[in-house]
């Protein structure tokens, strides 16, 4: 199999991280793809352009994070981040919300990655603000149960905005939030961060 990925993409880190975590490196080759380039050749592979992007054993191709990374965590007959049953929703609603924080902060990186002229700083502003109400409201949602307990995809989202606001430029929400500092200490021991680590 062929994953397609960009090294920058949290989405794209989040299926690096399952193929790491479930030692799927054997069966998957990871490929680097040029996005946002004009006539690039990824775009014959995948005509909308954004990654991660897997191509199955059959020649077949799949978009977005959360379909990959559960097709990647059912290779082996024993899902380990797709245990939750679908009308668990206090579940699905934590997941919901790690990735409004995921997706909040990407729309600012990109748009921090404008030419300081072309910036919107009402997105920014409006992106930053949600930010900010999405890390206090998980810096009290860290010490459920639920997030306290063996780690699913949800974590993983979160995990992974977490840090990516800190190593793209937005910044540690982690630092005035002590559990949510302690709860992103335990998330990066993982194998699958540390091995896919920015």
């Amino acid at each position: 199999m062929k994953l397609y990925v960009t090294y920058t993409s949290p989405y794209a880190r989040l299926a690096r991280i399952v193929v790491a975590q479930k030692d799927l490196a054997d069966r998957v080759e990871i490929i680097e793809a040029k996005t946002r380039t004009a006539g690039s050749d990824y775009y014959q592979i995948n005509p909308s352009g954004r990654v991660p992007y897997l191509v199955d054993d059959a020649g077949i191709g799949m978009e977005d994070s959360q379909v990959i990374c559960a097709y990647l965590d059912r290779l082996d007959g024993t899902p380990w981040l797709h245990t939750r049953r679908d009308d668990d929703w206090a579940y699905r609603r934590i997941e919901a919300a790690a990735r409004s924080l995921c997706d909040g902060i990407a729309v600012w990186v990109r748009e921090m990655r404008r030419p300081e002229n072309e910036r919107s700083p009402a997105i920014l502003a409006h992106e930053a603000a949600r930010i900010e109400r999405l890390a206090d409201r998980f810096e009290t949602e860290v010490s459920l149960p639920l997030l306290q307990a063996e780690p699913t995809m949800a974590h993983l989202v979160l995990a992974v905005a977490l840090d990516t606001a800190r190593f793209r430029g937005f910044g540690d929400l982690t630092a005035s939030r002590p559990g949510l500092g302690r709860w992103m200490e335990r998330m990066s021991r993982l194998p699958g961060m540390r091995a896919t680590a920015w």
